[in-house]
């Protein structure tokens, strides 16, 4: 299977039209046809459906997709590195983050790299935990940024130097915005919404024995898509400090939990973990700005 083929295939996959796919891609329709047929034929299956004016994904078709997406990701990043070897000005740089107030302390150390090193580039994958390390793990990042809880068996890491705090967010006018914290009691049986991963560690943490009083509305990975919810009146939604918009006039406002909740911020890599140039120059800066990384 080639690289080149694959490459085709996702470009007919995303324009859903062989004509604009091989516009786009420099071809004659018929060498992609051709070229699509042996992929076909390589694989055993029947990848697309074909109609009038435009052409559908089989199922096997959409599995290909996402098999081929991480594969030209990883061809991608491979061929940069390998340019970048000799390249003591810049590279490329592949950072996965999660949602945090703390994500500027990593914005100020790379604005400091980019002023060393100004042909660099680098590339932000935002998600949480489960999606940052998935593609970590499958080498199509350099670095991530998660919460807790940390594999420290897989990952050597940093601790980021602050811990971010849990709290509520609901509309100004909602009961428990005139308290200065929120307990359990406080939360009991009213809608919430907070990520899949924080609800089963962090909240299950805090709430204990508990939790089983505690409404979970809806999951939500970004805080922000949350709090456009919450600012509805839908719910209310658990989430840290600073990543929803509460000043005055916003028509939110955050609570912290009471007992204090707080969660760790570390940046990882793989073990044994390969580095371009300029991934070490941002390890090596990093740990300047930081500490030393625990192993």
């Amino acid at each position: 299977m080639e690289i080149r083929h694959l490459r085709y295939f996702l470009a007919v996959a995303r324009e859903e039209n062989m004509t604009r796919a091989a516009e786009m891609l420099h071809v004659s329709q018929p060498t992609l046809s051709k070229t699509l047929k042996v992929l076909e034929d390589e694989l055993g299956k029947k990848l697309f459906t074909r109609h009038s004016f435009s052409i559908e994904l089989t199922e096997e078709g959409m599995l290909l997709r996402d098999r081929a997406e991480d594969l030209i990701s990883m061809a991608d990043k491979i061929e940069q590195e390998f340019t970048s070897l000799d390249d003591i000005t810049g590279g490329d740089l592949y950072l996965g983050l999660a949602e945090s107030f703390q994500i500027r302390y990593l914005a100020k150390e790379l604005g400091r790299l980019k002023a060393a090193y100004p042909t660099m580039n680098y590339h932000i994958t935002s998600g949480d935990t489960e999606q940052v390390t998935e593609k970590l793990d499958k080498g199509l990042l350099d670095f991530a940024v998660i919460c807790e809880p940390l594999d420290e068996r897989k990952y050597d890491f940093i601790e980021f130097p602050e811990a971010d705090i849990w709290g509520a967010v609901m509309p100004e006018d909602h009961p428990l915005a005139s308290h200065k914290a929120v307990t359990i009691d406080d939360l009991a049986g009213l809608p919430l919404f907070c990520s899949e991963q924080s609800w089963n560690y962090e909240i299950a943490d805090w709430a204990g024995k508990r939790q089983n009083e505690l409404h979970l509305e809806g999951s939500f990975r970004l805080s922000y898509n949350g709090s456009i919810f919450a600012r509805e009146g839908l719910g209310i939604l658990l989430t840290f400090r600073h990543l929803v918009d509460c000043s005055k006039g916003s028509g939110l406002v955050f609570r912290p939990l009471d007992p204090v909740q707080e969660t760790r911020l570390y940046l990882i890599w793989n073990r044994y973990q390969a580095f371009t140039p300029l991934a070490r120059r941002f390890l090596s800066q990093m740990q300047q700005a930081f500490v030393s990384p625990r192993t």
